[in-house]
C-alpha cells in the first residue's frame, strides 16, 4: 500500500510562504524610519533618489525581512506552541530552509549595504548582527523583556532613521536627530512590548521572560504606555527648546490620541493589544514624521 504524497514532507518551500516567513506588514516601521532620516537631513532627496530607494528596499524588504526569517527559524519550538501554521512548524518551509534564507539574506543585506557608502554600510552591519543577537543563541536577548524589545526598538526606528540622515548627508547627522531618533527608537519599546501579547503562552512554556510574562498583562500594557509616552514627551520639550512650537504642539496632540487609545487597550489589554498596534502606534509615527520636517528646519 503506497503512502499518500499529500502525507510525505515537503522538500521544498511552498512561495507564499516563504513571503509569510519574511512577513511583508513588519517592513514598514524600519522603512518610515529611514524616510525620517531622509527627511531630517539637510540633503534633498530628488539629488540622491537612487540611494533612497536602495535605503528604503534595504531597511525594510531585507534587513527586515531577514530579521524576521532568523526570528521564526530560531523561534520554530516556540512558534508550534503559539501559532503551528507558521510557514516552518506547519512544515510548509520544511528543513532548514527557514535558517539558509535568514543566512542568504544577511549576505544580501551585506552586499547592498556596502553601496551605501561607509555609513550605510556600518548601519547594515550592526542590523544584521542586531537580528542574529535577538533571535539566536546562545546571545538571544528576545529572552529579556528590557533587551529584547529595547534592541529591536533601536533596530527599527533609532537605526534607519540614523541611517537615512547619515546616507543623504554622506557624514554623521546633527546631534539633534540623533537624539530624536534615538528617543523615538526608546520608545518603540512599548510597541513592543504590547507585540508580546501574542506569543504569551509559548514564551511562558518555553522560557522567554517577556514583560506580559514577567509582570502579567495588565502591568506590563501599563509599562509599555509609560514607556511610550516619556520619550515623546521629551521630543515635544526638545522642539519647543528649538523654537519649533508648531511642531511640538502637532506632535502633543497626537499623543492625545495615543492616550485615547491607551486607555481602551488597558481595559482589556490582551485583546486590546493588536488594536493598539493598529491605531495607536499610527499617531506615533505620524508624529515622528512631524519631528523629522521640523530637524530639517533647524
Amino acid at each position: 500500500m503506497s503512502v499518500s504524497s499529500s502525507l510525505q514532507p515537503r522538500r521544498y518551500p511552498d512561495p507564499a510562504a516563504l513571503l509569510r516567513l519574511i512577513k511583508p506588514v513588519t517592513w514598514f516601521p524600519p522603512v518610515w524610519a529611514y524616510l525620517c532620516g531622509v527627511v531630517a537631513s539637510s540633503a534633498s532627496p530628488l539629488s540622491a533618489w537612487p540611494l533612497v530607494i536602495l535605503g528604503m528596499i534595504l531597511a525594510g524588504p531585507v534587513v527586515c525581512g531577514m530579521s524576521q526569517a532568523a526570528n521564526d527559524w530560531c523561534d520554530r519550538h516556540v512558534d508550534a506552541i503559539n501559532e503551528p501554521d507558521r510557514p516552518i512548524p506547519s512544515g510548509r518551509v520544511p528543513g532548514r530552509w527557514g535558517l539558509w534564507v535568514a543566512l542568504a539574506m544577511s549576505v544580501l543585506a551585506l552586499g547592498l549595504g556596502s553601496a551605501l557608502g561607509p555609513w550605510g554600510f556600518g548601519a547594515t552591519c550592526l542590523g544584521v548582527i542586531a537580528a542574529w543577537a535577538y533571535s539566536a543563541e546562545p546571545v538571544r536577548l528576545k529572552r529579556s523583556g528590557v533587551w529584547g524589545p529595547g534592541l529591536v526598538g533601536l533596530s527599527y526606528e533609532t537605526l534607519p532613521w540614523f541611517t537615512g540622515a547619515a546616507v543623504l548627508s554622506a557624514g554623521a547627522p546633527s546631534p539633534q536627530v540623533i537624539l530624536i531618533a534615538l528617543l523615538y527608537g526608546i520608545g518603540a519599546h512599548g510597541i513592543m512590548t504590547l507585540n508580546d501579547f501574542k506569543a504569551l503562552e509559548g514564551d511562558r512554556q518555553t522560557g522567554v521572560n517577556s514583560l506580559p510574562v514577567t509582570l502579567g498583562p495588565e502591568r506590563a500594557a501599563r509599562v509599555a504606555c509609560i514607556v511610550m509616552t516619556l520619550p515623546q514627551l521629551a521630543v515635544i520639550a526638545a522642539l519647543a527648546l528649538w523654537d519649533l512650537p508648531v511642531h511640538a504642539a502637532a506632535i502633543a496632540s497626537l499623543l492625545v490620541g495615543q492616550a485615547w487609545a491607551m486607555r481602551v487597550m488597558l481595559r482589556d489589554p490582551r485583546a486590546k493589544a493588536p488594536w493598539y498596534n493598529g491605531t495607536g502606534v499610527l499617531f506615533y509615527v505620524s508624529g515622528m514624521m512631524i519631528a523629522a520636517v521640523a530637524l530639517r528646519g533647524l
